[in-house]
């Protein structure tokens, strides 16, 4: 088995789901993050934000952050399924790299 890794996800859910459908939605997400053996480490709800561009004759979305630990061999899953929600417009995942970065000079 891999070492655990840190990530990242935003999603951008339906604009059309109330309250609880959305909640609902978040926490089918966090169960699938969990379920394969992931550990949720940090959550928010930015809200609802004005889209860049419509998406399925939406112009604005509810906006949610998850920062989680998992085995990398579980985000392919977990994007197979967030791919296949209809409530879920766009999803970005992404590794966060826990190594430092050197400044643009090179120099620390």
């Amino acid at each position: 088995m891999a070492k655990p890794r840190d990530y990242e996800l935003v999603v951008v859910i339906s604009p059309a789901l109330d309250e609880d459908e959305t909640k609902g939605t978040i926490e089918r997400i966090h169960g699938l993050i969990t379920g394969a053996g992931g550990e949720l480490v940090k959550e928010e709800e930015w809200g609802m934000r004005r889209l860049a561009y419509p998406i399925k004759d939406f112009t604005e979305g509810s906006y949610f952050l998850t920062e989680f630990t998992t085995d990398p061999q579980q985000t392919r899953p977990l994007e197979d399924a967030i791919g296949l929600s209809e409530d879920i417009l766009r999803h970005l995942l992404i590794r966060i790299e826990n190594e430092p970065v050197a400044n643009a000079t090179g120099m620390e």
